[in-house]
């Protein structure tokens, strides 16, 4: 489901500028029905701004009438590439867990052996490891390269079988 950029802000400001249902202000911005009261009542997040999804492109003034002629009918929100590009630009950094870290070596080795070809940068992202590690990996002068043993990204837990398998189409796509 496809939220506004910020559904608080946005829900103020509707609630503020327009005769919309709270039902339809919930709905629109993912929120229950009972905080989008609260926020009508000043209950809540009084130092919040409210934040105005017509000047960012997400809902149009007629879109805004036509719900508000009908109270049945849901606000839907505009396809706007740019916040598209804002949202997939979200994704944080890989997080790996204390004890699989020591497991990364053994996934690194086991991409190198049956995927010898496959960019670092792709390596980087599946496994959440620096390129240097890589190098040094692929050189043979990691300083535990002889405890090393080549092991499965996914049986290891560091990346699902989806994101390998979307790794491994992109290379025989190249």
């Amino acid at each position: 489901m496809n939220l506004p950029l910020m559904p608080r802000a946005t829900a103020i400001w509707l609630v503020e500028h327009t005769s919309l249902t709270f039902a339809q202000i919930a709905d629109f911005c993912g929120l229950h029905m009972l905080e989008v009261e609260s926020i009508a009542d000043g209950e809540t997040e009084s130092c919040m701004i409210g934040f105005d999804p017509i000047v960012s492109s997400q809902l149009t003034m007629e879109e805004i009438k036509r719900c508000e002629a009908d109270p049945q009918t849901s606000l839907k929100l505009n396809f706007n590439p740019h916040l598209e590009e804002i949202r997939s630009k979200r994704t944080s950094a890989k997080y790996t867990p204390r004890s699989k870290r020591q497991d990364k070596p053994d996934a690194i080795a086991w991409i190198i052996k049956y995927y010898p070809e496959m960019p670092e940068s792709d390596i980087c992202n599946l496994i959440g490891t620096t390129k240097s590690t890589i190098k040094m990996i692929r050189n043979k002068t990691y300083k535990n390269f002889a405890k090393i043993v080549a092991k499965s990204p996914v049986v290891l837990g560091l990346s699902s079988e989806a994101e390998l398998d979307f790794v491994i189409a992109k290379l025989s796509r190249e």
